[in-house]
C-alpha cells in the first residue's frame, strides 16, 4: 500500500500576509484554441458587469487574464497539455491572430465596456489585461526561426529568445489596437508547476519588468516550485486550493490553502465551473458556497488579491440560468467584488455609531427605523436602490442607509 502525504508549508518566523496587487479581482478567460467557443460582446456582459436581484447594475472585475494551453487538444502551448505536438512558431503566431480578432476576445471586451458606460457610468479607469505566455517546451527542436536563426528548445537561451519575441509581438499588437477601455498590465506564466520549465520564468521576468509590466503565476495545490514563487521573478502568485473539483477533498483544504497563501505572501484563486449550477446533475453548488464561506472567514475578501477561475464560461451559464439559486450566489459573489473595489468609499462615509441604529440588516433584508419619507438605501458604490420604504429586500452585502439625517452602514446576510 502506498500512502501519499500532501505537504503544507512549515511554520515560518512570520507570515508574509496575503498578496495585494494593482488588480484586485482577476477573472480567467480561456480563449484561443479552436476547442473553445468564441468570446463575443454579449458573452462578456456578465464578466464585465453584474445585474443584482434588485435590478441595479454595477461593474464587476477590474482585471482579466486571457490564456490558452492547447489548440484542439492536438497542439500544446503548455508543458504536459494536449495529445499531440509541442507548438511551433507558426502555432504561436496563429494564437496571436486569435487573440486580436475583430469583434472577438480583446476587441469584444473593449466594445462591451464601452457599451455599458452609458448605463453604469465611467468604470473609474481602464480594465487591466494580463496575457498568457505560451511555454517553450523542451524537446521541441524545430520551433522556427528568429532573425534567420533556427531555435532549439533544448537550449535555454533559445527558449528565452522565443518568449521575448512573443512578448514583443503581443505588446506591439496591443499598442496598435488602441483600445479605449482596456490596458496591458502584465503577462502570465502558463505552466502551473516548474517540472517542465525549471527556473525559466526567472530568466523571463526581468524582460517583462524592464518594459514596465507585471508577471503573474497561478500554481496548482502543492505544485513544484509554488513555495519559491518569488525567486522565480513573479510579481504576484495565487494559491489554487483545487477543492472544488474533487468531492474526495475535504473542506479543510480551503482553510489550508488560505493559511498557505498567507504564509507565503500569495493571493488566492476562487474556483468553480459549470458543475456549480444549482440544476446540474450531482451539482457542486455547495462547494462553490464553501469557497465564499472560507474566503469570508479567513479574511481573503478583506485582504487578498483574488484570481477567479470559472471554467470556460460558467459565469455566463449562471447569468443565463433561470434557477434563482444561481442568481443568488452570483449576487453574493459580485457584492464582494464591488465592495472590494469600493472599500475606500466605506471609510469616507461618516457612519453614525449611536446606540439607537437607523437601520438593521437581516437575512436578505434591511429594516429602517425612522420617517419613511427620508429613508434611502445605497450600494457601497453610491447607487440608490430604495427610497421611502421601511423594509427593503436586497442581496447579501454592505449597504449605506440614510434616514432622519443619520447615515448607517448595514450588512445584509
Amino acid at each position: 500500500m502506498v500512502i501519499l502525504t500532501i505537504a503544507t508549508p512549515t511554520a515560518q518566523s512570520a507570515s508574509l500576509g496575503y498578496a495585494t496587487d494593482p488588480i484586485r479581482d482577476l477573472a480567467l478567460i480561456y480563449q484561443g484554441g479552436t476547442q473553445r467557443p468564441d468570446w463575443t460582446q454579449s458573452d462578456f456582459v456578465p464578466y464585465v458587469t453584474h445585474r443584482f436581484a434588485d435590478g441595479h447594475i454595477d461593474w464587476l472585475f477590474d482585471g482579466y487574464l486571457f490564456l490558452e494551453y492547447t489548440n484542439n487538444w492536438k497542439v500544446a502551448f503548455e508543458n504536459g497539455k494536449g495529445n499531440g505536438s509541442s507548438a511551433t512558431k507558426a502555432d504561436w503566431t496563429w494564437l496571436l491572430g486569435r487573440i486580436f480578432q475583430q469583434d472577438r476576445a480583446l476587441d469584444a471586451m473593449d466594445k462591451c465596456i464601452e457599451k455599458y458606460k452609458d448605463t453604469i457610468g465611467d468604470p473609474g479607469g481602464k480594465r487591466k489585461i494580463v496575457m498568457g505566455l505560451p511555454s517553450p517546451i523542451k524537446g521541441q527542436t524545430n520551433w522556427g526561426e528568429i532573425d534567420g536563426e533556427s531555435l532549439n528548445f533544448n537550449i535555454r537561451a533559445d527558449q528565452v529568445k522565443a518568449v521575448h519575441w512573443y512578448i514583443d509581438q503581443l505588446k506591439a499588437k496591443f499598442d496598435s489596437a488602441q483600445y479605449k477601455n482596456i490596458e496591458l498590465t502584465g503577462f502570465y506564466w502558463i505552466d502551473e508547476d516548474t517540472i517542465g520549465c525549471g527556473n525559466l520564468p526567472a530568466q523571463v521576468s526581468s524582460y517583462i519588468k524592464d518594459i514596465g509590466l507585471r508577471f503573474y503565476w497561478i500554481p496548482y495545490w502543492n505544485a513544484r516550485g509554488y513555495d519559491g514563487w518569488q525567486n522565480l521573478g513573479f510579481n504576484t502568485a495565487y494559491q489554487q486550493p483545487n477543492y472544488f473539483f474533487d468531492t474526495k477533498i475535504i473542506i479543510s483544504r480551503l482553510r489550508d490553502a488560505c493559511r498557505s497563501a498567507k504564509l507565503l505572501g500569495m493571493g488566492l484563486e476562487f474556483e468553480f465551473d459549470y458543475r456549480a449550477l444549482y440544476e446540474s446533475t450531482n451539482s457542486f453548488y455547495s462547494r462553490m458556497e464553501d469557497y465564499l464561506n472560507a474566503f469570508e472567514e479567513n479574511g481573503v475578501f478583506d485582504n487578498s488579491a483574488i484570481a477567479w477561475y470559472s471554467g470556460t464560461k460558467a459565469i455566463l451559464q449562471m447569468y443565463e440560468s433561470a434557477a434563482p439559486e444561481n442568481l443568488a450566489i452570483m449576487d453574493r459573489l459580485a457584492q464582494h467584488v464591488v465592495d472590494r473595489r469600493n472599500k475606500a468609499g466605506i471609510k469616507a462615509i461618516n457612519i453614525d455609531n449611536s446606540s439607537l441604529p437607523t437601520a438593521i440588516g437581516g437575512n436578505g433584508e434591511i429594516r429602517i427605523i425612522g420617517d419613511n419619507n427620508t429613508n434611502k438605501v445605497y450600494t457601497i458604490s453610491g447607487q440608490l436602490i430604495s427610497h421611502g420604504l421601511n423594509e427593503v429586500h436586497c442581496a447579501p452585502g454592505i449597504y449605506i442607509v440614510k434616514s432622519n439625517g443619520k447615515v448607517t452602514k448595514v450588512i445584509v446576510r
